[in-house]
């Protein structure tokens, strides 16, 4: 299946500005559930009630408040928060370009990707200006409603537009206790290194896969059919006793494994 655009604007480099088409680069798998009631298995709604008296509260009637401190709340109206966001634009400003080793991986969040809206060329120049010079472009631009900081990449043929956290969601290394353990001896540090060398492999997007929703749609589909479903068995792994034998199990099975290879 196609993609499709869920979104169109134009990415501002300087006095330069190229038409983007916006499409989403990861999709929701998830297995959602409706809740039904136990007599009807009709579908049921959830209302908002009072903890006082369990009377149900009208939607007219809710307002959203902030707590400040237990049990003192600001209330904001509708207006009070449209007022707050940002103007609407259909750019997204590049405000400077950086090595990719600039950002960790923790700050990424959602990618997109973005393709040409019309001028091409200028779109391609962009793409192999990245891969040439080996930078992200840090870009502005706000979508339905919210401002989004993100990093510009080329992937590729085509550009990807990852969606950053903002600094305060981010929590540095730094802050981490510091170990209070022994150091690693040479031994166990040489072992370590034999345990990466032996694992050294490709990256396969295949076997990537959700065992827990394949599981449950396994279920699903047999129980539909009328069979009793059969469920595989999930074996839970020994807690490890030390960084030694663990590394000298690991070690073993990997060398029976090639073996047998």
């Amino acid at each position: 299946m196609a993609a499709r655009a869920i979104w169109k604007g134009e990415l501002k480099i300087g006095g330069s500005k190229i038409p983007v088409k916006l499409y989403s680069g990861v999709v929701d798998r998830t297995v959602h559930f409706h809740i039904l009631d136990d007599k009807h298995l009709m579908r049921v709604k959830q209302h908002m009630v009072s903890p006082d008296n369990g009377d149900e509260v009208s939607n007219e009637a809710i307002q959203k408040g902030y707590e400040i401190e237990p049990g003192k709340f600001v209330i904001l109206t509708d207006k009070d928060l449209q007022s707050l966001e940002p103007e609407p634009s259909r750019e997204i400003e590049i405000t400077e370009f950086v090595p990719p080793e600039a950002i960790s991986q923790q700050w990424y969040e959602r990618p997109y990707y973005l393709g040409p809206d019309g001028d091409e060329r200028a779109y391609f120049a962009l793409v192999e200006a990245l891969n040439n010079r080996k930078r992200e472009g840090i870009a502005h631009w706000v979508m339905r409603n919210k401002a989004y900081v993100g990093a510009l990449l080329a992937e590729g043929d085509y550009l990807v537009l990852f969606t950053l956290r903002n600094a305060e969601e981010v929590i540095s290394a730094r802050e981490l206790p510091k170990p209070s353990g022994r150091a690693p001896t040479q031994k166990e540090l040489e072992m370590a290194k034999q345990l990466v060398g032996f694992l050294e492999g490709d990256f396969k997007a295949e076997d990537f896969q959700d065992q827990y929703r394949e599981r449950v749609m396994e279920f699903i589909q047999r129980k539909a059919k009328g069979h009793a479903p059969r469920l595989r068995a999930v074996k839970t792994k020994r807690k490890p006793s030390s960084l030694d034998s663990v590394l000298a199990r690991s070690l073993q099975s990997l060398r029976k494994e090639k073996r047998a290879a």
